[in-house]
């Protein structure tokens, strides 16, 4: 049976996806608030910039892959209008119940879906805009899943993937020890679990440093792939264009 990496633990691939939705069962509820806090609220400027870049239109087709909570669902929705559509998707079902709840309560009534990014249950050409926020790093197949978000995007279609990403090295000694030493501390003090943000500081380590996922983005279909580094490099935005 092959194996991969669940954090800094080796796992059988068939198991990963399992431990990834423990994580994420786990902090659905606090998830929000954590974000907020460990960002400092960074990440609602970096959604923002992920839509500014998207530069999504009326009228357009939208799939949002591990949508969780519903931020850039709802961003998109907002600038799509009444004759566009977003899909809301997760893999996870308690954040994507969570999220719906989030979309209604603001008056967003959106296609919700639990679906897997690596069988994405689309048609071929079918969307403008594939975006996947902080959740590429947690699939066991970065490359099947960026061939699935390829597939399913029209021809000019865009794909936009915001994730940690390598940071800056004169920074790197001062984000260890916030990743390692404060991140935990928080989780449990907000969210009752320490686990689930070691994790997050471990997965962060070893997902593909800004050049290496531009190169599996070229590999995997996409014609033209630029990134831009947000905060140093904490975060990275990656856009793609299906030829």
């Amino acid at each position: 049976m092959s194996t991969t990496h669940f954090g800094f633990k080796t796992v059988d691939e068939q198991e990963k996806a399992q431990h990834v939705r423990g994580v994420f069962d786990s902090v659905a509820s606090k998830y929000d608030v954590m974000n907020d806090l460990m960002s400092m609220g960074l990440h609602r400027v970096w959604k923002a910039y992920t839509v500014q870049v998207a530069n999504p239109k009326e009228g357009d087709q939208v799939l949002d892959i591990a949508g969780g909570t519903g931020d850039l669902s709802m961003a998109f929705a907002k600038k799509v209008g009444a004759t566009g559509r977003v899909v809301h998707t997760d893999i996870n079902e308690a954040m994507l119940s969570t999220g719906r709840d989030r979309l209604l309560d603001h008056g967003l009534a959106l296609p919700t879906l639990v679906c897997d990014a690596e069988k994405l249950p689309f048609p071929d050409n079918h969307f403008n805009l594939v975006s996947v926020a902080f959740g590429l790093r947690n699939m066991t197949h970065k490359d099947v899943a960026l061939k699935e978000m390829c597939r399913v995007l029209k021809p000019g279609g865009k794909v936009l993937v915001l994730e940690f990403s390598k940071v800056a090295k004169p920074l790197e000694k001062a984000y260890d020890w916030y990743s390692f030493k404060i991140l935990p501390n928080l989780g449990k003090l907000v969210a009752g679990d320490a686990d689930s943000y070691r994790y997050l500081a471990e997965s962060i380590r070893m997902h593909p440093g800004q050049d290496e996922l531009k190169t599996l983005m070229k590999n995997t279909g996409f014609g033209h792939v630029d990134f831009h580094n947000l905060s140093a490099g904490v975060v990275a935005l990656h856009m793609g264009i299906k030829c």
